[in-house]
C-alpha cells in the first residue's frame, strides 16, 4: 500500500505568512515615508547650495554681474545659468537680503566679478521645523551653512 501525501501549505502556514508581511509592511511604510519627505528637503538644500556657487562662478568667469534669484512665497530660484527651480510644496523658504537689489517680490543676491556679492541669508525650513540658514558673505561672497533657528 502506497501512502498519497501531497505536498504544499497549510491554511494556518499561509495565514502566518500574510500576517507577518503586514506587520512588516505597517512597520515599514512610516519609515519609508519619513525618509522620503528628508530626502526632499536634503535636496532642496544642496540644489540651492549648487545653484548659489554655480552663480557666483557664472559672475567670476564671465567677468560681470550675476543675479542669485530667490521667490520665498513660490519657494522657486533662479541661478545664474537663467534655469528656474522649484522646491517642494513640504519646504518653507525665506530670504534677507540687500533691499536695493530685491525686484517685485524676489530676493536677490547679486554676485560681482571679483567674488564678492551683495551678502544676504537664506533660511530653508523642513515642515517639521529643523532647517538650515545660508549665509553669504557681502565682502568675499563666500557661502556658510549653519543650523536654522528662529529669530
Amino acid at each position: 500500500m502506497y501512502r498519497h501525501t501531497q505536498s504544499g501549505f497549510t491554511l494556518i502556514e499561509i495565514m502566518v505568512a500574510f500576517a507577518i508581511a503586514a506587520l512588516l509592511i505597517g512597520v515599514t511604510t512610516p519609515a519609508m515615508v519619513k525618509m522620503y519627505d528628508s530626502m526632499k528637503y536634503r535636496d532642496a538644500v544642496r540644489s540651492v547650495v549648487s545653484a548659489i556657487h554655480a552663480t557666483r562662478h557664472a559672475a567670476m568667469t564671465r567677468g560681470k554681474i550675476v543675479d542669485f534669484v530667490i521667490n520665498p512665497e513660490f519657494r522657486q530660484f533662479q541661478s545664474g545659468n537663467g534655469d528656474i527651480k522649484e522646491l517642494d510644496k513640504t519646504i518653507e523658504v525665506m530670504a534677507q537680503t540687500a533691499r536695493e537689489v530685491n525686484r517685485g517680490g524676489n530676493a536677490v543676491i547679486r554676485f560681482y566679478p571679483d567674488g564678492s556679492a551683495s551678502g544676504g541669508r537664506i533660511d530653508i525650513v523642513h515642515q517639521k521645523g529643523n532647517g538650515v540658514r545660508l549665509r553669504v558673505d557681502w565682502l568675499l561672497g563666500k557661502l556658510t551653512q549653519e543650523v536654522y533657528e528662529p529669530s
